[in-house]
C-alpha cells in the first residue's frame, strides 16, 4: 500500500489557519471542567496581575529614593525618608516574585492536567483508528509526534499565560504611567519600538520557520529510521546490512545537519536585528530624560526611572522574541498531534449500536467481497457457514486472501459488499468492544509485550487471578518451561517478545487466548512456528480449547486441520473446493495436490533428519 505522510505534518502545515485551528484545540483545557481547577485559574491570574502591579510599582519607588538623597532637603529628612524607600522598594521586589511564583504553583496542576488530558485522548483516538491507518503510518513518527505535541502545550499554556499576557500588560501599565508622569513623547517611543520589534520578530521568525520545518521532518525521519533498523535487529545482521543501515541513517543525520545549520544562522540575524532596534529606542528614551534634566523640569530620578522601565521592558521584550520563535515550534509539533484527533475513523460504532448478544457463536460469511484498494479485490463472494461448536479450516496458498477473512471478522476492515454475521447480528451494527470480546486469535506472528511472560498472558484477561493464569499456561503447555527459568514467570521477553523462541512466543499467545475464555476461536496458523512434537501437544490443547466452541482455524500447514468438520479452500480470492478432509483428498483436486507435496517434504525432511542423526553416531 502506498505510505501516505503524518496527517498535519509541518511540511503541509498551512501557518495562519493550522496556528489558528491549533489554538482554538487548546483553549478548552484552560478552563477545565473540574472545579477545584477552575479555582486555581483564576486565582492564578490574580497573582499574576499583582506581580505585574508591583513589578512597575518598583522603579517607582527607586525614583523617590534617588530623588531623596540629592541633596534638596535637610539632612536628616535625607536619611529617614530614603531609608523607608529602600525597605519599600525591597517588599515591593520580594512580592512581586513572591505573587509569580504563586501563580506558578497554582497553575501547574492546570497545566500538567491539560497535557495528559491531550495525550491520553490522543492515545486513546490511535486505538480506535482503523488497522490501515496504522499500516500507513510508522509508529516512530506517531510516537514523536505525542511527545513533541505534549513538550508543545506545555510551553505554550506557560507562554501564552505567563510571559505574553504579562508583557503586554506590562508594557500598557508603564505606558500609561509614562504618560502621566511626564509627556506622551515617552509612551509614543516606547509604543514604537515595542511596534519596530514586534514587527521585525514576526517577519523574520516567519522567513525561518521553513528552516524549522525542515529540522523537524529531518528528524522525525531519522529517529524513525532508527527505531525500524533497530527493531530488526536480526533481519540487518542476517543480511549483513550494518554499513547499508548506517548510510540511511547518515543521510538523514545530513539532512537534519543541513537544517540545524541553517536554523542557528538565522537565530544570530534575528538577535542581531531586534538588539539593534532595542538600542535605537533606549538611546532616543534616555536623550529625551537627560535633555529633561538639564532643562529643569525634570529631576535625577526621573532619568533612573525612565531608564529602568527601559531596561526592564526589553528584558522582557527579548525573552518575548524566543518566546514568540518557540510558539511557533510548539504550534507545528501540536498541530501534528492535534491532526491525529482530527483523523477521521475508517471504523466506528453506528450510533446507539448494542452490544453483540453470543449465545451459542454460529458464524456466516454472506456474499462477502472486499478489496484492500479500489483496483485490488482480495476476496469474491465468498460464503460459508461455521455452526455454533463447529469448526471450520481455511488453506490455500500465500496471497489467497486467508488472513483477510479473520481481519474482517474482527472488523479491523468492513467488507467491500456482503455481511458478516454472529448469531444472526451483522457485526457492523453492534460495538467492536464486544465483537472482540467474543473473539480470541492466535495469531501466525505473534508480538509480545516488552514485559514479564506473567503480564503477557495475563494481557488476555487483565486482573485474573494468578491461578488462572498458571492454569492457561498450563494448558498451553508453557507452564513447565516458565517455572523452570531463573525468574519464572517473571521473566522479561524483550521488546516484541525477542527473548523467545518463536514456539515459546506462539505458546505465550494460546495461554492468553485460553485465559481469555471467548466464545469464538481463531487459529491464523496457530502452530505454524512449532516443531512436530509440540506442534502435537499443541493440537491437543487446542482440541480440549475448541470444544464446544465455534472455531475458525487459517492454515498452510496441513496437518494441523484434517480433524475440522469442514474444509474450504481459497485460490484468488474465492471458495474453489469445500469439504471433509477425506472427501477433498478423494476429489484430486487442489487441495489434494496441496497434501501430497506437504507429505513429501515432511517424508524428505525426515530421512535428511534421520541421515543426519546417523552421520552423527557414525
Amino acid at each position: 500500500m502506498r505510505r501516505r505522510p503524518l496527517s498535519g505534518s509541518v511540511a503541509n502545515h498551512d501557518s495562519k489557519s493550522g496556528d489558528i485551528k491549533t489554538l482554538k484545540t487548546l483553549v478548552p483545557y484552560l478552563w477545565p471542567p473540574d472545579l477545584e481547577l477552575r479555582v486555581r485559574v483564576v486565582f492564578s491570574m490574580f497573582f499574576l496581575v499583582a506581580a505585574k502591579l508591583m513589578n512597575v510599582l518598583v522603579p517607582v519607588i527607586f525614583k523617590h529614593a534617588v530623588d531623596d538623597l540629592a541633596p534638596l532637603g535637610s539632612v536628616g529628612l535625607g536619611i529617614v525618608v530614603p531609608v523607608g524607600l529602600v525597605l519599600s522598594y525591597g517588599a515591593a521586589r520580594v512580592l512581586a516574585q513572591s505573587f509569580g511564583e504563586l501563580r506558578d504553583i497554582l497553575f501547574g496542576k492546570v497545566g500538567q492536567r491539560a497535557i495528559r488530558t491531550i495525550a491520553l485522548a490522543v492515545f486513546r483516538h490511535l486505538h480506535r483508528l482503523s488497522l490501515r491507518f496504522h499500516l500507513d503510518r510508522q509508529t516512530g513518527g506517531l510516537n514523536q509526534a505525542i511527545e513533541r505535541g505534549s513538550r508543545g502545550v506545555e510551553f505554550l499554556l506557560n507562554a501564552l499565560l505567563f510571559s505574553i499576557l504579562p508583557t503586554l500588560l506590562e508594557i500598557g501599565l508603564v505606558c500609561g504611567l509614562l504618560w502621566t508622569l511626564y509627556d506622551i513623547r515617552f509612551p509614543l517611543v516606547t509604543l514604537a519600538t515595542i511596534a519596530v520589534y514586534v514587527v521585525f520578530t514576526l517577519w523574520v521568525t516567519n522567513w525561518r520557520i521553513k528552516f524549522l520545518r525542515s529540522a523537524n521532518e529531518s528528524g522525525q525521519r531519522a529517529n524513525t529510521q532508527a527505531i525500524d533498523s533497530l527493531i530488526n535487529y536480526e533481519t540487518v545482521k542476517y543480511f549483513g546490512n550494518e554499513e547499508h543501515e548506517a548510510r540511511r541513517y547518515d543521510q538523514s543525520l545530513a539532512s537534519y545537519e543541513r537544517s540545524a545549520v541553517q536554523v542557528k544562522v538565522s537565530v544570530s540575524v534575528l538577535n542581531l536585528g531586534q538588539g539593534a532596534i532595542i538600542a535605537m529606542g533606549a538611546t532616543v528614551m534616555m536623550v529625551m530624560a537627560a535633555y529633561g534634566v538639564a532643562d529643569g523640569h525634570l529631576r535625577v530620578g526621573d532619568f533612573v526611572l525612565v531608564n529602568t522601565y527601559l531596561i526592564q521592558l526589553y528584558l522582557q521584550l527579548n525573552a518575548l522574541g524566543f518566546i514568540y520563535r518557540e510558539i511557533k515550534r510548539s504550534l507545528i509539533d501540536m498541530e501534528d498531534m492535534f491532526a491525529l484527533l482530527r483523523q477521521s475513523r475508517e471504523i466506528a460504532d453506528v450510533p446507539g449500536a448494542p452490544a453483540l448478544l453470543v449465545r451459542r457463536g454460529g458464524i456466516s460469511f454472506e456474499n462477502v467481497s472486499f478489496r484492500y484498494e479500489q483496483d485490488r479485490e482480495i476476496l469474491k463472494a465468498i460464503n460459508f457457514e461455521v455452526p455454533p461448536g463447529h469448526s471450520l479450516a481455511i488453506v490455500g496458498p500465500s496471497g489467497a486472501g486467508k488472513s483477510t477473512l479473520s481481519r474482517l471478522l474482527f472488523r479491523f476492515y468492513d467488507v467491500s459488499a456482503g455481511r458478516i454475521l454472529i448469531d444472526g447480528q451483522d457485526i457492523r451494527t453492534v460495538t467492536q468492544a464486544s465483537l472482540r470480546a467474543a473473539i480470541g486469535i492466535v495469531p501466525q506472528d505473534t508480538v509480545l509485550f516488552n514485559d514479564t511472560i506473567y503480564y503477557n498472558i495475563a494481557y488476555g484477561r487483565p486482573g485474573a487471578s494468578r491461578e488462572d493464569v498458571e492454569a492457561a499456561a498450563d494448558l498451553a503447555r508453557i507452564h513447565d518451561f516458565v517455572v523452570s527459568l531463573p525468574q519464572g514467570y517473571e521473566t522479561r521477553v524483550g521488546e516484541r517478545g525477542l527473548k523467545l523462541s518463536g514456539g515459546e512466543k506462539q505458546r505465550v499467545a494460546i495461554a492468553r487466548t485460553i485465559l481469555k475464555g471467548p466464545k469464538i476461536l481463531l487459529f491464523d496458523e496457530a502452530t505454524s512456528a512449532l516443531d512436530t512434537q509440540t506442534e502435537r501437544e499443541i493440537q491437543l490443547s487446542l482440541r480440549e480449547v475448541s470444544e464446544n466452541r465455534t472455531t475458525l482455524m487459517i492454515a498452510h500447514r496441513l496437518s494441523t486441520v484434517v480433524d475440522a468438520d469442514e474444509i474450504l479452500v481459497l485460490d484468488q480470492g474465492q471458495v474453489v473446493e469445500r469439504g471433509r478432509h477425506d472427501v477433498l483428498l478423494a476429489q484430486g483436486g487442489i487441495y489434494s495436490g496441496m497434501w501430497q507435496r506437504q507429505q513429501e517434504t515432511a517424508y524428505l525432511q525426515a530421512e535428511l533428519a534421520q541421515a543426519l542423526a546417523g552421520d552423527g553416531v557414525a
